[in-house]
């Protein structure tokens, strides 16, 4: 089991700078081999963790992403209903194909079941836990405590290895309290300007560390703004993206470009009309 700080190094080496709260949640989470769950608002960067994980481990990902209505036929396994019907209609009358047509040959894998049937332990995302029912969650809640799934036509298939489990959620709904007790737990906000420094640095080349740290504390007054919807990290890497692309190095120097390259970060109407040039002036002038 790797330490805190190994465990930022790694996660740094694949592109994700973490703070050392979050190398910590990790790190237990794989000592004690329990889901990790994160918590923040959406873009803060919680999906990113899990594609990491991944590499880090040089290993599969596999993903469920939720929605409402989602079901344990969507998430767990489904039969193949059109190959069995072939398979009936071509043995017609065979008092065995009942049998046959019940077996790992028509079984389709659905992520939670393909998640515990690899060889080497894949990373486990179970992306936005708040937007499946109650329902749904009381099932996972099952399947994360045994790591087994009963299938009635095959009996009980345990896990041939044990995903690291990584669950997000949004916060659109309460969660319950027994899944919060089966997880571990970390709230990702969003950075700090030094940490979505890095991440600039990290994430995009011909970035230079002067415009990064620039680029930073424009988003962080940015988001000090009364938003509806406050940009997160892929909102600020798509504007650095657009600054470098525009051969911007110095956001003071370039103030009505800045402006007008703010529709990368801002995604509605009324923010875009809430930020005004004369906004952009003011919070140009704190990037110094």
């Amino acid at each position: 089991m790797k330490g805190r700080d190994e465990i930022a190094q790694a996660l740094a080496a694949s592109g994700y700078i973490a703070d050392a709260d979050l190398a910590t949640a990790i790190s237990l989470m794989q000592m004690l081999r329990r889901p990790l769950l994160l918590e923040g608002e959406a873009g803060v960067g919680k999906t990113e963790v899990a594609k990491a994980l991944a590499k880090v481990h040089a290993t599969e990902l596999i993903r469920l992403q939720c929605y409402e209505g989602l079901d344990q036929s969507s998430a767990l396994y489904e039969w193949n209903y059109q190959r069995q019907l072939l398979a009936i209609q071509a043995h017609r009358g065979s008092d065995s194909i009942e049998d046959q047509v019940f077996s790992e040959k028509y079984l389709l894998e659905r992520p939670l079941l393909a998640a515990i049937r690899r060889p080497k332990a894949p990373v486990l995302l179970i992306d936005e836990i708040d937007r499946a029912d109650d329902e749904f969650e009381a099932f996972l809640l099952e399947l994360l405590s045994d790591f087994q799934v009963s299938i009635p036509e095959l009996g009980t298939i345990p896990a041939i290895t044990i995903p690291h489990v990584v669950l997000t959620s949004n916060g659109t709904r309460e969660l319950s309290d027994a899944l919060r007790r089966r997880c571990l737990y970390h709230y990702v906000d969003y950075p700090d300007v030094d940490r979505e420094t890095r991440i600039i640095l990290a994430r995009l080349a011909g970035a230079s560390p002067s415009l990064s740290l620039q680029i930073a504390r424009m988003v962080e007054g940015v988001r000090k703004e009364e938003l509806r919807k406050v940009p997160g990290v892929a909102e600020t890497l798509d504007w650095a993206a657009a600054l470098v692309g525009l051969d911007v190095r110095d956001l003071r120097d370039a103030p009505e470009t800045v402006h007008e390259t703010l529709v990368c970060l801002l995604k509605t109407h009324e923010d875009r009309a809430r930020v005004t040039p004369e906004v952009t002036q003011r919070l140009l002038g704190k990037v110094a």
